[in-house]
């Protein structure tokens, strides 16, 4: 049984790229960072765009760094930090094609627990600890990747019914609920520096 389609882009196409392509989806994380995340996840699709129609992690990966910045670059540009997130995706797709055969869902196939997904996300360029535990939450809820505790391995994010990242979102009213639970942790965090 295939998992549904993802709505993080609003739009179809970027969309049913994700869902289709564990890797599209990994670099969707990737770009999640100082940008709408509808923005992040359509970065996969501008890619596939501008690189002939086919998002292809080994063609990116054999791309000299500086020739893939560029593509990314090009208006609109796949990112508010075009260069060094460019430079990231690149980094990203070079580790699948050394270490996960140049496809994501290698990464997550043989996982034995959900802290060895964790721990292999979190050693990919660009995945912090929050980073990580948000996608293992998106693997485990919307895409049917449910190793002994991943729910554990994401913490917070994997935790139902609790409207905190990307990995709750499969609607607009989930988006606007995602959009509001950050807007009051970001008033929270103000306010707690202000009083310190």
């Amino acid at each position: 049984m295939s998992a549904p389609e993802l709505h993080l882009t609003g739009n179809d196409e970027a969309d049913h790229l994700l869902s289709a392509s564990p890797s599209a989806l990994l670099v969707g994380m990737t770009l999640d960072q100082q940008v709408p995340m509808e923005k992040a996840f359509s970065g996969p699709a501008v890619i596939a765009e501008r690189m002939g129609g086919s998002f292809d992690v080994g063609r990116i990966a054999a791309m000299e760094v500086d020739d893939f910045v560029a593509l990314c670059a090009e208006r609109p540009a796949i990112h508010r930090f075009p260069g060094s997130m460019g430079k990231r995706v690149h980094a990203v797709c070079q580790a699948l094609v050394e270490e996960y055969d140049g496809d994501a869902a290698n990464l997550w196939a043989d996982v034995s627990d959900g802290t060895e997904l964790k721990k292999r996300i979190a050693a990919l360029p660009g995945f912090g600890d929050q980073k990580a535990s948000i996608f293992v939450a998106l693997l485990g809820k919307q895409r049917g990747v449910t190793p002994a505790g991943w729910r554990e391995a994401a913490g917070r994010y994997g935790e139902d019914g609790v409207f905190r990242s990307v990995a709750d979102i499969v609607d607009p009213s989930s988006l606007i609920k995602v959009r509001q639970t950050k807007k009051e942790e970001k008033a929270r965090q103000r306010a707690e520096v202000e009083v310190k």
